[in-house]
């Protein structure tokens, strides 16, 4: 689709392919934790969750920063996934614009 549209256009997108591949995947995944032993409730929702196993969060911005990676490996940290996929629609080039984050990866 090209830079410029909005990121729930892509995630749309994105819900096609991974579908028309046979991936199995959750879209909106509300992720809630908890603080000193009490539920918090939902502290964010995952884009996409792939396989039980990928946590692929969307953005479609002009550069993705240390805090968008730092953000996805708090998210893979609560969940208890190990790998996430940071997307950025913005970049010319979406294999450039791709972040691979690991949590405890051995």
């Amino acid at each position: 689709m090209g830079a410029g549209v909005l990121e729930s256009a892509y995630a749309a997108a994105l819900s096609i392919e991974l579908d028309e591949r046979g991936l199995s995947f959750q879209r909106e995944v509300p992720i809630s934790t908890s603080y000193k032993g009490q539920n918090i409730g939902v502290v964010f929702r995952a884009d996409f969750i792939v396989e039980n196993c990928v946590i692929v969060e969307l953005k479609a911005i002009e550069a993705v920063t240390e805090a968008h990676k730092a953000q996805l490996l708090t998210y893979l940290r609560l969940t208890g996934i190990r790998l996430g996929l940071l997307l950025n629609f913005h970049d010319f080039s979406v294999a450039r614009g791709t972040k691979r984050v690991v949590n405890n990866f051995l």
